[in-house]
Formats: C-alpha cells, sequence, structure tokens
C-alpha cells in the first residue's frame, strides 16, 4: 500500500484553501491511501500523470478536485509518495515542470528546487557582480561550499553575490539547506560554526563526516528533510493532521532548531533562549516528546508556563505531537495551578483560599501602623525584595541587597516596613489564606522534605516572567539530575517585573545555554519595524546578566511593512479595524488566523462587537474558544503572549493607554522601579505587534503611543 507524505509548504498551502477545497483535497488524499500502488497508477479519478517537458520524471501531478492539481513526487523505487504543493491547475502544471529532487550531500536530505529559475536569475547575477568587484563569499572556499552541501547550481550563484540583499530575494529559488548555509556564512559565521551548528545538527546520527548518501535513495532522504516532512503512518494521523493544517504547519521543528530539542542528554538544567518567531516553543514542545518516549514506568513531566491561555495553547499543540498514552503522562497547566495541586494533596483535598484583596490588606495596614509609603511601593517591597529573596526575619532584612529598588531605606525604615510585612501575613494566616507566591513557597519547602519528587522532568515555557518563589517551586518539584529542567523564554518579552537569577536559586545552565537567532514566522519589514519599539534598551537576563539584543534576531521571510494608521476617534479606529479584517478575509485568511488585541477588555468587546455586526465571527480569548471554535482572535495585549497569527491587529495604542500609568509605579515613588516598569510595558507592545506572521495593523486615536512616536515610521 503507497505511503503517503506530506511537505511543510503542502500544509500551509492547504490551511489557506476554503473548505470546499480543502474537503477536495482530504477526498483525494484519502482515495490516493486506499489503493494498491498498480491500482493507484492505473486510477483515471486521480490522474497521477506524468508532464511534457518536465525538469525531473519523478515529480507529477494529481487531480485533487474543483480546478486544483497536487504536485507529487513519486521515487522510482519504493511505495511512498511526496505531496509538495497543492495549487490552482495551472500553476501546479507551471511550478511542477521546473522542478528537480535531489539529495543535498552534507545533510543526506532531500531537496526540491527550481533549477530553471536559478538559471533565468543568473545572467542578471553576473550583469550586477561584473560593476562590482565585491563578492558577498569571497573568504569562503569552494571547497568549503561543497563540503557544506552546495551544488553546482548554487555554488555557481554564491559566487555571483554582491550583497546580502541578493541572496534574501533568491531564496524561494534554493533548497533550504543550502539557503541556510549561506545565509549563516553571510552573517558572518565561519564555515567551520557552519558545518557544526546547522549542517552536522541535520546529518543521520552514524553518517561519517565524508560519506556520500545515495542520489538515488529519494525515500531515505525525506526521512532526512527533518522539519519540512511529516510521514504520515496511517488514515487517523492525516485526518488529525488535516483537521487543524495551520497548527500542524506551526509544531513542525525547523533543521537549526532539531540540535537543541533532540540531543540525546544534558547533564543538567538547559536552557534556549531567542527572539520572537525563533521557535522557543516549538523546541520546547519537541523536548517534551523526545524526553516523554524514555519515560520509565510512573515517571511523569510537567510542562508549564506562566499564564492558562498558554498552557492551553501548549496542551493543544502537545496533543498533535505525543500518542494519547505518552501524553498521558504529562501535565501541562501553570506553575501556580501546579503547586496548588501538590499542595492540596498534602493538605488532604482540602481547597486553598487564595488572596485576591492584597493591595486592599497593605491600604489597611499602611493606615492602622500610619506609615509614610504608598500602596505599589509595599506591594512590590515585599515581592520584589521579601519574597524574592526568601526572606523570613527582620535581621535577614536588614542585612538583604535592594538591588533594583530606587527608594533607600535605612535600618528604622526596613523595621517599620518589616512590621507591615508581618501584619499582612498574619492577617493571611489567620483567614487561612495564601497569596499564590506564599503556595510555591509552601510548595517548594514540603517538597525539599522529600527524597521522592513528583516529575522526573519539568520543561518551562516563557520563562522569562517566572517570580523566584515561583522557580524555586519548580526546582523543588524534580530531582537534580540530568534533564531534570529545560528552559525556554526570551528576557526581551518580559512583561512582568519578575527578575531573577537562575544560578543563585540551584539551576544552573552554563555551558548548557544555546540561542536562535533566525525568526521563521515573522517577515523582516514587520521584525525590523517591532524592534524599533524597544529602541536598544538593554534588558536583563535570567542569569542576572544583560539579555542578547533582540537586534541579533533575523528574519529571511520578507513580506508588507506594518499598516500604521491614525484616527480621529473609537468609532472611526474600529470601522477601519473592521475595513482591515474584511481585506484579510477576502484575500483567504481564515478567521481564526487573524488576532486583535487591545490593552483593555473593554476595547476588546467594542472591536467584537464591531465584528459581529458585520458578519464577522469573533471571540474573545478570557473566553477560553477551543482550536476548532470559528471567530477572530481577540483578547487584551496580555493575554496574546505565545500565540501567533497570519495577520495581527493592535489597536487603541494611544499616548493615554500605552504605556497605562495606572501600572506604572511613579518616579516619586521608585525611580528604578519606574524605569523597570516602562520597560515591561514597552515589551507588552512589543510582544503584542510580533505575534504577527504576515500582515501587521497597528492603530490610534488622538495623538501615537511614546513608544510609537520612538519607533519608526510615525
Amino acid at each position: 500500500m503507497p505511503q503517503l507524505a506530506l511537505g511543510k509548504d503542502f500544509l500551509a498551502e492547504y490551511a489557506r484553501l476554503e473548505k470546499s477545497a480543502q474537503r477536495g483535497v482530504r477526498e483525494a488524499i484519502a482515495k490516493f491511501q486506499s489503493l494498491t500502488l498498480v491500482e493507484l497508477l492505473a486510477d483515471k479519478g486521480l490522474h497521477l500523470e506524468k508532464l511534457d517537458r518536465a525538469r525531473d520524471a519523478r515529480i507529477r501531478t494529481i487531480r485533487v478536485g474543483g480546478f486544483r492539481r497536487g504536485v507529487v513526487l513519486a521515487p522510482d523505487s519504493g511505495e511512498t509518495f511526496l505531496l509538495l504543493r497543492v495549487l490552482p491547475h495551472d500553476d501546479a502544471i507551471a511550478w511542477a515542470v521546473q522542478q528537480q529532487a535531489g539529495v543535498n550531500r552534507a545533510t543526506h536530505a532531500l531537496e526540491i528546487q527550481d533549477v530553471v529559475a536559478q538559471q533565468r536569475a543568473t545572467p542578471a547575477l553576473e550583469h550586477l557582480a561584473a560593476g562590482s568587484g565585491d563578492r558577498l563569499l569571497a573568504g569562503v572556499s569552494d571547497a568549503d561550499l561543497t563540503r557544506l552541501g552546495l551544488d553546482a547550481n548554487v555554488l555557481r550563484i554564491a559566487r555571483l553575490l554582491t550583497e546580502r540583499g541578493q541572496l534574501e530575494a533568491l531564496e524561494a529559488l534554493l533548497p533550504q539547506d543550502q539557503y541556510e548555509v549561506l545565509f549563516y556564512l553571510a552573517e558572518g559565521y565561519s564555515p567551520e560554526e557552519v558545518w557544526r551548528d546547522v549542517v552536522s545538527a541535520r546529518r543521520p546520527a552514524p553518517a561519517p563526516a565524508d560519506a556520500l548518501p545515495d542520489p538515488e535513495d529519494l525515500v531515505t532522504a525525506m526521512g532526512h528533510a527533518q522539519g519540512r516532512v511529516a510521514l504520515v503512518e496511517g488514515p487517523d494521523e492525516l485526518l488529525d493532521i488535516l483537521a487543524r493544517p495551520f497548527d500542524a504547519w506551526r509544531v513542525f521543528l525547523h533543521p537549526s532548531q532539531y540540535r537543541t530539542a533532540y540531543r540525546e542528554s544534558y547533564a543538567g538544567p538547559a536552557q534556549v533562549n531567542g527572539g520572537p518567531g525563533t521557535g522557543k516553543t516549538v523546541v520546547a514542545l519537541h523536548r517534551v516528546k523526545h524526553l516523554a518516549g524514555r519515560l520509565a514506568a510512573g515517571e511523569r513531566i510537567l510542562l508549564t508556563t506562566y499564564t492558562t491561555t498558554l498552557a492551553r495553547s501548549l496542551q493543544e499543540n502537545l496533543a498533535m505531537l505525543l500518542a494519547p498514552e505518552l501524553l498521558e503522562r504529562v501535565d501541562v497547566t501553570t506553575v501556580d495551578a501546579a503547586a496548588n495541586r501538590l499542595l492540596r494533596q498534602e493538605l488532604g483535598g482540602a481547597a486553598l483560599a487564595i488572596a485576591h484583596d492584597e493591595k486592599e490588606r497593605w491600604a489597611t495596614i499602611i493606615e492602622a501602623l500610619q506609615l509614610p509609603w504608598t500602596v505599589p511601593f509595599l506591594v512590590q517591597e515585599y515581592r520584589n525584595v521579601i519574597v524574592a529573596h526568601d526572606i523570613g526575619s527582620l535581621e535577614s532584612y536588614l542585612k538583604a541587597s535592594r538591588t533594583g529598588r530606587g527608594t533607600p531605606l535605612g535600618p528604622l525604615q526596613r523595621a517599620k516596613v518589616w512590621r507591615a510585612v508581618e501584619e499582612f501575613v498574619a492577617g493571611l494566616r489567620a483567614e487561612g489564606r495564601r497569596t499564590w507566591l506564599q503556595v510555591c513557597d509552601e510548595t517548594a519547602l514540603l517538597l525539599a522534605e522529600r527524597a521522592e519528587r513528583p516529575y522526573r522532568h519539568v520543561v518551562v515555557d516563557e520563562a522569562q516572567d517566572l517570580h523566584p518563589a515561583q522557580w524555586r517551586a519548580l526546582r523543588a518539584m524534580v530531582a537534580t539530575g540530568p534533564d531534570d529542567m529545560f528552559i525556554a523564554g526570551d528576557p526581551n518579552q518580559r512583561i512582568y517585573d519578575s527578575r531573577v537569577s537562575l544560578g543563585k536559586l540551584g539551576i544552573r545552565v552554563v555551558g548548557r545555554s544555546s540561542r536562535l537567532r533566525v525568526n521563521y514566522r515573522t517577515t523582516a519589514e514587520i521584525l525590523g519595524w517591532c524592534t524599533s519599539i524597544l529602541s536598544g534598551r538593554p534588558v536583563e537576563g535570567l542569569d542576572g546578566e544583560h539579555a542578547d539584543s533582540v537586534q541579533e534576531c533575523r528574519s529571511s521571510l520578507h513580506g508588507a511593512k506594518p499598516d500604521l494608521v491614525a484616527l480621529t476617534g473609537t468609532e472611526a479606529e474600529l470601522a477601519a479595524l473592521v475595513a482591515r479584517v474584511r481585506g484579510w478575509l477576502d484575500a483567504g485568511v481564515r478567521p481564526e488566523e487573524i488576532g486583535i488585541a487591545a490593552r483593555f477588555v473593554g476595547y476588546g468587546r467594542k472591536a467584537a462587537e464591531a465584528l459581529t455586526r458585520e458578519g464577522v465571527p469573533a471571540v474573545l480569548l478570557k473566553d477560553r474558544p477551543g482550536a476548532a471554535a470559528a471567530g477572530v482572535r481577540i483578547g487584551t495585549m496580555h493575554a496574546m503572549k505565545g500565540l501567533e497569527f497570519r495577520c495581527m491587529a493592535v489597536a487603541d495604542v494611544s499616548d493615554s493607554t500605552v504605556p497605562y500609568m495606572g501600572h506604572v509605579t511613579g518616579r516619586e515613588v521608585d525611580r528604578l522601579q519606574h524605569e523597570a516598569d516602562l520597560l515591561a510595558e514597552r515589551c507588552l507592545l512589543f510582544v503584542a505587534c510580533t505575534r504577527a506572521r504576515e500582515a501587521l495593523h497597528v492603530s490610534w486615536t488622538g495623538a501615537p503611543s511614546v513608544f510609537l512616536s520612538q519607533a519608526a515610521g510615525v
């Protein structure tokens, strides 16, 4: 029986088809899978045909309903067929006849390339090169380029390049493995670094350094095309993928991320950093898959993050990677929820009373003790100094460093603060209540006394926003040892003021930290504009040092520049928003692939109402819509963290809303906290805008946010 494999480009195109066209594709694929090889070759309905003037006779087309055809690679031997593209009839034929299948000599992976288009582009490159004495890759030898996997055609093109822009313009014409070799070399990486970090990570593990693949064994080469080919095991798996093609496409692991996710073992905690769209979450999900396959009887994995919205997204995506029996052994939840559950188990299942009135309690204490400080000051002192450093006595507090706090406190003042803290803690205890951070600390203390820990592995996503108390709980949930913790995050996307030093918390990642620098989600135009929002401001990393600059992140994808729109009032802004969404829908974007973010829930409701009046389905993220729920996704900027959309609108970015000064400590209260709060607001806008993959619409009324005024093009 023929086996079907799906190419990543096919899934991306299938996801954009209207539902009737998707149904035709599914029916054709179902028929394909039901036939024997002999029946398939003879079937008149599918019409698996060779093409006149085809560059490669192994690339054929099949009828998939309507006026579309699927382009299929049919190797000369074996029964595995690769569905490459699904396009309108004439486009499919035109694309298919120009393609050539081959095997990369370095990575041993399947490559499909448009040799005809490469040959057509060469004369123009020769003309440009003749007028310039510079060559982009002058310092790299032909031997090194060949060793890194370049074939003769691409090598000829590489020698004609005079600037990086030419290389980026040729991306669609070059095989992905070969393009990325050239991309990294153009970025300044040495041939040795490219071999180590890009090429060797994709080679079959047993292959010696000088081993060459069989150029005719395309089926084996499909298995080496990590991140671009999905070998479908059966009809159930196929239906799961086609039911959620956009999500399936999103969890494909890119080859350059493979080594980090599937490293056999780390000697201790490991960390992966990277800017938006570099695939940190996808790497974390695949790390869970790798670890789940090695669990012993009774062992479990915790996959965790800091919000329920993110946890739901992780659960949905992980379900596409793991078999049900393995998925049952992974707890996907927030850190607070995990700690809460473990503490409740210790208390015999009793419900924990969580305090939701912390600010009111502090206000009462300030009035009773006649203290000179504001509620925000005491809240932050308690959270960022006392709880963060696990301070349990006045003596320890008097000696404690208050790094990051801009208002000095002498011994007498600290004694007054400590008195307020004692009142706060005693009041909670008398009522049997806890803050979430207290839940985490109690859980950490409880587990530290035990030899057995609840988890074999802990994998953390969006790690930059976790508080030290949450880290202490996570550290206690897993025994110290190989592969105990895997951490993914980006300090440049920190939207809560939770600064930590992992090393001081017993989580040492030195020598086991890697950074992803290539954005595979967002176009260069959108990424470049979003980066300008941060304006080069230094951000503290998880090790206490400055994080790598987001400007180091690069995207080889290209598209339209962000659409920046100033309006005269809310109604005009909502009308422009509806028109923009309509335009995206008319262009074939599904409602579920569109996101709308605003600073406040109220504006999101207005946007949902405006869309609904115009017949556009819309759902609010706060209502926890499932992955299958139809409608444009609308939420606050905070709720958008960790999500992504083909098209993204960020609305109401006015000077009165972003930054929202109600969440910013006054400069007169604490200068350093004021600056930290402003940076968190700036990062929040950055996070919301970088959810976009292909299109970004940013709007405001009146004066724009100061962050926009400092960005490019406003």
